[in-house]
């Protein structure tokens, strides 16, 4: 029996990369399924996911969200879905081309071979990244050190947002309760599953910023990660992570 392989996209106004990136997904080697999680894009960017899911009905699939409220939220909506839908792997992985989807067979053998999670990592061996200004660059290599000092979470990459999660750890992380909801939950899901002695790796991949569309950075989201971290590790300390 073949494992079911679900990939997570989280979009907002992507119209530009949405069809390339879902059939790129679609063609590799290994089978895996696609859910596009798309918080009403007044570009069309559902709509354009429409017409694959009508030619790919049972690999393509869309979620439509009335708001637009944060990554994680999108994320965790996609998170939930996977669980009834009985899949054993589950990915996160942006829209923009900034992660190759080839990686994704990497990721995938990672937990297939005694990972509980996997990270597709900048940072695992130098810093692996192109098109990015100098300041994004420092702003998040220097937020995983930071994270690391704070949290002693044993992540090169605590900010990556291309990762697989097997089936359980999203079944034994408490998913209502995740609080961080912008870039600062891709670090509470890893320290959430480090807490619970999950087995994270990470595989070095090169991420390349994307060429076509509109980056979501922005200060709040920076700051939220920030002073989430301290408040994350303040809960681990009481037991209540």
């Amino acid at each position: 029996m073949s494992d079911k392989k679900l990939v997570i996209i989280p979009t907002y106004n992507e119209k530009e990369n949405i069809k390339d990136i879902i059939l790129c997904v679609l063609n590799l080697e290994k089978s895996f399924d696609v859910l596009v999680v798309d918080d009403s894009s007044p570009d069309g960017t559902g709509n354009l996911v429409k017409e694959l899911k009508g030619l790919y009905p049972n690999r393509v699939f869309l979620e439509e969200r009335e708001e637009k409220n944060g990554l994680g939220r999108a994320y965790i909506h996609g998170f939930k879905w996977a669980l009834t839908h009985e899949y054993d792997y589950i990915f996160e992985m942006d829209a923009d081309f900034s992660h190759n989807p080839t990686d994704l067979i990497r990721l995938y053998e990672a937990c297939k071979n005694g990972a509980d999670m996997s990270i597709g990592s900048r940072y695992s061996q130098g810093v692996n990244v192109v098109n990015w200004p100098m300041n994004r660059v420092l702003l998040s290599f220097f937020a995983s050190k930071y994270v690391r000092f704070i949290t002693g979470l044993p992540v090169h990459d605590s900010t990556a947002g291309f990762v697989c999660f097997t089936r359980k750890v999203l079944e034994t992380i408490p998913l209502d309760k995740v609080k961080l909801v912008g870039y600062g939950f891709q670090i509470e899901m890893k320290f959430r599953a480090y807490c619970r002695n999950f087995k994270i790796v990470e595989v070095p991949i090169i991420f390349t910023d994307r060429t076509r569309g509109e980056s979501k950075m922005s200060g709040a989201i920076i700051s939220e990660a920030v002073f989430g971290v301290i408040k994350m590790k303040i809960m681990a300390l009481r037991g209540k992570l």
